[in-house]
């Protein structure tokens, strides 16, 4: 028991160093002054610009569902119909495109991993580089739009490569004016070496985004499969890596080689970073949701008089469901933003594997105004609404499911990017576990439920996003009430259920092992 309580001091003091040595290294608005040498000027935190910069990213990556979720149907058309086309043009391209733009945010934090000071001529560099990235947006509509012409996706690949030219240019800058850099490398005596493969891991996606445009005069459908490959590019990098290794043995690496490594291609994005980006995400989505009921559900004053009567209340009350749609959408996005927000409480390290978790949850976060459309969009009891609430459930579940295979993902490797408290056996495993299952369990029941009882689909699914905020509320009772039932049967010589958890606490131990519970 002492050997593990002094493994868990060790990692919680660990992830403090860490920490600690991040907010040296972000600290420090004052400004500096370069060495001889160096270029002498004013310089400052790149702190801000990093906030300003995730901040941008993720609006940047969310507003790109609202063409699809403003596609208008008529109550007429066949929404099966309707959201194929949709799934192979808007929908599909809406998540390449997030995918990308995350891939972009994860690049951009990588390079400021390098840079951790700017100077005014760094950040008008920064600037233009976010200016090219929110027009993304466009050509991503022009896409959705017209999927069989190839100018969208030549004005989105044009885009990816100026966006690689500016960021070489921040690079070459930066490294013209060493006291930009982090202290590792402005000590290191080889700085061409980190300057040169900064360089070309920035310009590996627009190549690839090149070669795409390229394509895309012979074989159009070729060229999207080719921007799918730039999302998962650093996993087969590192699978190339691996395949390499098996066939020709270890290689030694060079100890400028080991701390690049360790610095920035193989470094999992900070938690702190994917923390703020998905928050930005959450908001956003909650925004949209407002502002569809702003354009949307407020009445016309002539339709008032004339319809109504002059009476406001009345008008409103024709626009009940969507109120009432609403309310339920934002307690989703509310309740998966909670349960995201408790899961990385207990993260200390982001891998790249549960990054791209994360991004896969955030894309279908990001379609949760669609399914705010769709659920009240069509005639009570028709083929349409059941279709409607049916993708909804689709949405929620995949949001839910993604987020509970970050946690899988983490306890895999779960001494070097989780809480001990969260890991198998700790205290809060079972009740962190039964919160990231809530939702998709929740999703599927009703799907299913939809399939059986289809004239109430549409109350089911609203009765589902009203009640899961009380399921948050009674789930930690329950598994406590589980576990103490379970000690109670195959621990019956240990302690109170109460007494047992205060000790768990205190001692930071599991407390699952009768052992451990009769002697704390």
């Amino acid at each position: 028991m002492m050997e593990g309580r002094e493994d868990s001091d060790v990692i919680e003091q660990q992830v403090e160093d860490n920490t600690e040595k991040s907010s040296r290294s972000l600290a420090g608005s004052s400004p500096s002054v370069s060495p001889a040498g160096g270029g002498r000027g004013p310089c400052s935190s790149s702190h801000r610009l990093l906030n300003y910069s995730d901040a941008l990213l993720s609006i940047i990556a969310t507003v790109m569902i609202l063409p699809v979720a403003h596609t208008k149907m008529e109550d007429d058309e066949q929404l099966r119909q309707s959201f194929q086309l949709l799934l192979t043009t808007k929908i599909a391209v809406y998540l390449m495109t997030f995918l990308i733009v995350t891939v972009a945010w994860a690049a951009h934090i990588r390079l400021f991993q390098v840079i951790v000071h700017i100077d005014d001529c760094l950040a008008l560099l920064n600037l233009a580089c976010m200016m090219i990235i929110t027009f993304l947006p466009y050509t991503f509509s022009l896409m959705a739009s017209f999927p069989d012409n190839g100018v969208g996706l030549l004005l989105f690949c044009g885009s990816v490569m100026i966006i690689g030219l500016i960021q070489s240019g921040i690079v070459l800058y930066a490294f013209s004016r060493p006291v930009l850099l982090s202290d590792q490398i402005q000590m290191s005596e080889n700085r061409s070496f980190y300057k040169h493969h900064i360089l070309k891991v920035i310009m590996r996606v627009p190549i690839m985004c090149f070669f795409a445009s390229v394509i895309s005069f012979v074989f159009f459908q070729l060229s999207y499969a080719l921007l799918a490959v730039v999302v998962f590019l650093p996993y087969i990098s590192q699978g190339v890596k691996w395949c390499r290794s098996k066939a020709i043995g270890h290689v030694d690496e060079s100890p400028d080689t080991m701390l690049f490594s360790r610095f920035l291609p193989s470094e999992a994005l900070s938690k702190e970073r994917v923390e703020a980006f998905s928050d930005g995400v959450y908001a956003i989505v909650a925004t949209l949701l407002i502002l569809d009921i702003c354009e949307d559900n407020v009445p016309d004053p002539t339709t008032v008089k004339k319809t109504f009567g002059g009476s406001l209340v009345a008008a409103l009350q024709v626009y009940g469901p969507q109120y009432l749609a609403y309310f339920g959408s934002f307690a989703t996005v509310g309740l998966l933003w909670f349960v995201h927000h408790s899961l990385f409480l207990h993260v200390t390290r982001t891998t790249r594997l549960m990054g791209l978790m994360n991004t896969f949850s955030l894309a279908f976060v990001g379609g949760l105004p669609l399914a705010y459309q769709l659920t009240h969009e069509f005639p009570r009891n028709s083929r349409n609404e059941l279709e409607a609430v049916q993708i909804s459930c689709v949405i929620v579940f995949f949001a839910g499911i993604f987020q509970l295979s970050i946690f899988v993902v983490a306890l895999f490797s779960q001494q070097e990017t989780l809480h001990p408290h969260v890991r198998h056996g700790g205290r809060e495993h079972v009740f962190m576990l039964a919160k990231l299952a809530l939702y998709p369990c929740v999703a599927l029941t009703t799907f299913v439920l939809t399939c059986f009882l289809t004239k109430f689909s549409a109350s089911i699914f609203h009765l589902m996003e009203v009640t899961v905020p009380l399921a948050f509320l009674v789930l930690r009772l329950s598994v406590r009430l589980g576990l103490a039932a379970l000690r109670h049967v195959f621990c019956p010589e240990a302690l109170g259920p109460q007494s047992v958890l205060e000790d768990a606490v205190e001692d930071n131990v599991p407390f699952n092992t009768c052992d451990l519970m009769s002697n704390p």
